[in-house]
């Protein structure tokens, strides 16, 4: 089982850096975009894509500096900053989703099937379904 769950984890690797190299961008930036759907700090996104938060700091400054994010004071911590999705940085998303999306490996199941693993991850990973 695990050795089928790497294998799918590797092909979604490979989808996101084929949608990456379309847009211009590394991996690691469409990841950080995708995670991007509120607000967040820099050690949050860090969490989300499970890397170092120096390894965060890094995409977040190259998204800064093509104008897709900026950062904010955060609303209740004053040691903190918020990353931020600019206009600009919004419709990126948008684009990377919509790319994410249109030839994914999942597309390989029936809508059925893709709500069902949906509900199958979710109940892994301790998420209300």
């Amino acid at each position: 089982m695990c050795k089928l769950v790497h294998r799918f984890a590797q092909r979604l690797d490979a989808h996101a850096r084929r949608v990456a190299d379309e847009v211009g961008m590394t991996a690691g930036q469409v990841v950080a975009l995708r995670e991007l759907s509120e607000p967040i700090t820099a050690r949050e996104l860090a969490h989300r894509m499970a890397c170092e938060a120096s390894n965060a700091t890094f995409l977040i400054d190259r998204l800064e500096g093509q104008g897709l994010v900026e950062r904010r004071p955060h609303p209740t911590d004053r040691r903190a900053k918020q990353i931020v999705l600019t206009p600009e940085g919004e419709r990126c998303r948008a684009g990377v989703l919509q790319r994410l999306d249109a030839d994914s490996p999942l597309t390989a199941l029936a809508p059925a099937q893709q709500e069902s693993l949906r509900d199958l991850l979710r109940a892994l990973l301790g998420e209300s379904v």
